[in-house]
């Protein structure tokens, strides 16, 4: 889940050096890394793209801090104490973590894993930093930027949902812009204008990626077959496949 706050230190940076994360091991699954300003309705939009698509997973981040009101364990997040997520971050198993005001957020590579290794595609929600050390250490992840429909759209949600002081909304404005000059490192870039059309282009995007991350193994199994189908008719194999010429 993206880290909320501005302060933050990401694995390899900082109080993190010595402790050098390694990326997941090969799976079959791919990993989509969503991105967006706070107040971009990226929760909505994952939600309703989940539904359409059922072989997606969410992955839930580890925190130190406590759980507010309405979150639970294991839905929201993992709740671990400041000991147990040390342990964690010494012992190699979070892809990326960071610290923001004083508290700590990580997505472990072990869900992960075993969740590619069963086949299914993954959406991490991470900020711009986590995402980028995504895509430094796994080589099947595709980056997804969402963006408000301008400048004034966002400041109204921010306003009108009524979570945040005045300060608050000032520095998740600060926050966008920074976070906007990021995007054009990213796969794909979504505006969530409409609702709807911004879950069937996310849920186009995961499709394309899907049946591009097969094409290798399609044709190798196509052509392997058409090859003994001809070997079976001709007697020999196809010139392009390295046999004697027609």
């Amino acid at each position: 889940m993206q880290h909320e706050g501005q302060e933050k230190k990401i694995l390899g940076e900082g109080v993190n050096e010595g402790r050098k994360e390694e990326g997941l091991k090969d799976g079959i699954g791919l990993i989509f890394v969503i991105s967006a300003p706070s107040g971009t309705g990226k929760t909505t939009l994952l939600k309703r793209v989940m539904e359409r698509l059922p072989n997606l997973r969410f992955s839930i981040s580890y925190t130190t801090r406590p759980p507010r009101a309405n979150e639970e364990e294991g839905k929201d997040y993992h709740f671990v104490s400041p000991a147990q997520f040390e342990e964690m971050v010494r012992s190699g198993a979070f892809l990326e973590w960071a610290e923001v005001v004083g508290n700590r957020y990580g997505t472990a590579k072990a869900p992960l894993e075993r969740l590619a290794q069963e086949g299914y595609d993954i959406l991490l929600d991470l900020d711009v930093q986590g995402a980028r050390k995504v895509k430094e250490r796994v080589e099947r992840s595709v980056l997804i930027f969402i963006l408000p429909p301008s400048y004034g759209a966002l400041r109204e949600r921010l306003v009108t949902r009524g979570l945040d002081s005045p300060e608050v909304i000032r520095s998740r404005l600060a926050n966008a812009m920074g976070e906007l000059k990021e995007a054009s490192r990213y796969d794909y870039v979504i505006v969530n204008e409409s609702l709807e059309e911004a879950v069937e282009t996310l849920r186009s995007i995961i499709v394309a990626e899907r049946c591009r991350s097969k094409k290798e193994a399609l044709l190798r199994n196509y052509c392997g077959k058409w090859e003994e189908d001809y070997g079976k008719n001709y007697g020999r194999r196809l010139p392009e496949t390295g046999g004697e010429p027609l």
